[in-house]
């Protein structure tokens, strides 16, 4: 019985290890919420930006991951902005809790070729607990479930950094991103088994395409590619929607993404649609991944549900941080 313990609490601090390398970053960026995937975009556009993100990875599978998150970004001066995002991500047993503060700074490189370069940076603080209430050993002359005996929760905390930079020429974008630069402090005792390095990198690019004159259409194909520094671990997201405007400047949208470890392309992780509008001030969107690998017996796919208000608009006086003219 005490071997299934220890058992039960290593597959646990496993769980654990994984969570905190990797947030889940599904589609939640495509859902016109760049800021997501780097602290660059924090300040580009007129409104105060909100946006509320739940996320269920795998439904139908018992204990699946589970992720709430809510990011909000503003201009602070014609060249500068500021963002905050927050998020609760749960495990199985694990909890993972924490805050990105994110600072941003626009240039225009060139104001006839609307060239601009933006730098940008977060402080994150991120707190990684195991619920230790919900672990069971077993009995091994009849297999009854038995408490661990554990009486408290695993709880540890580390802070860390990133760092992006972003380049944009009309249509084009593209932005490079390092997370979690610092390595992570821990004991001596378990630095076998604990990684230290935590650092990974994104590329996030595409180009938005206006469609015919004043029919208030665009397309933007997109990729967003993910490296881990620790096990060279890598996947990309191959991305295609559009976008129909009227003249209020309010939209509907829908698209597609597939994504894929890069040495398997043709063995996509996950693939499905996405769509959404915004109205006035409110923005809703709603993504479904249909599960592809050997999990896709057992769920029903994962469900991302995005909600969001844009609002106490003030436009800029440099065009770095002003949002794109659709007309």
């Amino acid at each position: 019985m005490r071997k299934t313990i220890i058992y039960l609490l290593f597959m646990a601090l496993g769980t654990l290890h994984g969570q905190e390398l990797n947030l889940p970053v599904f589609t939640q960026y495509l859902a016109d919420n760049n800021f997501v995937v780097s602290p660059t975009y924090a300040g580009i556009g007129d409104n105060l930006k909100i946006r509320a993100n739940g996320l269920t990875q795998w439904v139908g599978i018992k204990d699946a991951p589970d992720n709430q998150s809510l990011y909000a970004d503003f201009r602070i001066a014609d060249r500068s902005g500021v963002g905050l995002s927050f998020y609760n991500d749960k495990n199985g047993n694990t909890i993972q809790t924490g805050a990105k503060f994110s600072f941003a700074h626009h240039l225009t490189l060139d104001y006839y070729s609307k060239q601009y370069l933006s730098f940008g940076i977060s402080y994150n603080l991120n707190t990684f607990r195991i619920d230790v209430n919900n672990l069971y050993g077993y009995d091994e002359n009849n297999g009854t479930p038995i408490p661990s005996g554990l009486t408290d929760d695993r709880r540890t905390a580390n802070n860390n950094f990133d760092v992006g930079i972003l380049y944009r020429n009309k249509g084009f974008f593209a932005s490079l991103n390092a997370n979690n630069i610092l390595e992570k402090n821990i004991d001596a005792d378990i630095r076998k088994t604990e990684p230290i390095m935590l650092l990974n990198y994104q590329i996030y690019s595409g180009y938005t395409f206006k469609g015919p004159k004043n029919s208030g259409l665009e397309f933007e194909p997109s990729v967003y590619y993910q490296m881990f520094s620790s096990d060279k671990r890598s996947s990309t997201d191959v991305n295609f929607k559009f976008r129909k405007y009227n003249r209020n400047d309010d939209y509907y949208w829908a698209g597609l993404s597939y994504r894929y470890l890069n040495d398997q392309f043709f063995k996509p992780l996950n693939v499905g649609p996405m769509a959404g509008f915004k109205k006035s001030n409110f923005y809703f969107g709603y993504a479904y991944q249909i599960t592809m690998n050997e999990l896709s017996g057992f769920n029903s796919g994962t469900h991302v549900i995005t909600i969001g208000l844009d609002f106490l608009q003030g436009i800029s006086n440099c065009p770095c941080t002003q949002n794109p003219v659709h007309y």
